[in-house]
């Protein structure tokens, strides 16, 4: 349960380890005694795991600490991020959440009014703002490190890095994710998004996850007017995709 936002699946517990209010060795040992018992399931494991990659990214970033403000994968370096006044008013719409993607809006909607944002959605809309947006993952760490509530510069760095595929043990530069695909994946019912992103909830959930694509009298009923009452998309994900496959290509072969 732990990949749907709409549902009770994480510990919630980041915040504590941020502040020192509970101990790191304290939830290992409760992670390991969960998986001896006769009623475990892979959760407990899947939990051990997230708070091994929160202590390894402690460690590339004592031993390297250039990733505060580097790449750790120097010749990432070269990356030619987006910039100008476009690329300004891209992520001003992925600030607010305003970018024309149901999930993608809804995680950043969380974020702005809680201070924190589910897991999942850390990847996708970093994922959205480096590899759809081209902007560069320094832009959505500060942006990250402002808003969250658990924020810890080694975990915040690692992954942005990790979603941008200029880390350590990142995911592979040509790994993209759609945020439709993710959207009707790890939130089908729509329950998270109709609790953010309200102007579209009576949408029918096969055309909530993209609203783009619904009829125009599915858009009518529900009382949306695509460019007035919600964004269209603000980038074509597909175009987006070539985009970065030939922004990362280049550095490749420089390399």
């Amino acid at each position: 349960a732990r990949d749907f936002p709409g549902a009770k699946g994480p510990s919630y517990l980041s915040v504590h380890l941020r502040f020192g209010t509970i101990s790191i060795r304290e939830l290992v040992r409760f992670a390991m005694q969960s998986q001896a018992l006769p009623t475990n399931t892979e959760g407990a494991a899947t939990w051990l795991s997230e708070l091994i990659w929160r202590d390894f990214y402690m460690q590339i970033l004592h031993h390297h600490p250039h990733v505060v403000s580097r790449s750790f994968k120097p010749e990432y370096d070269a990356i030619q991020w987006a910039e100008g006044s476009q690329a300004d008013s891209l992520f001003a719409a992925w600030c607010a959440g305003q970018t024309g993607y149901p999930l993608v809006d809804a995680g950043m909607r969380q974020l702005n009014a809680t201070g924190y944002m589910h897991n999942r959605l850390r990847m996708v809309v970093a994922s959205f703002l480096t590899k759809d947006l081209g902007i560069d993952w320094r832009r959505g760490e500060r942006y990250f490190a402002w808003k969250l509530n658990d924020y810890d510069l080694s975990a915040n760095n690692g992954g942005w890095q990790w979603a941008a595929s200029t880390g350590c043990d990142a995911q592979p530069y040509f790994r993209i994710f759609n945020p439709v695909s993710q959207s009707e994946r790890f939130d089908e019912r729509a329950a998270f998004i109709r609790r953010y992103v309200p102007e579209i909830a009576d949408l029918d959930d096969r055309l909530i996850h993209a609203p783009w694509t619904a009829p125009a009298l599915a858009l009518q009923a529900a009382g949306i007017v695509l460019g007035k009452t919600y964004p269209m998309p603000v980038v074509d994900h597909d175009q987006a995709r070539q985009k970065t496959l030939m922004r990362f290509s280049v550095v490749k072969k420089k390399a």
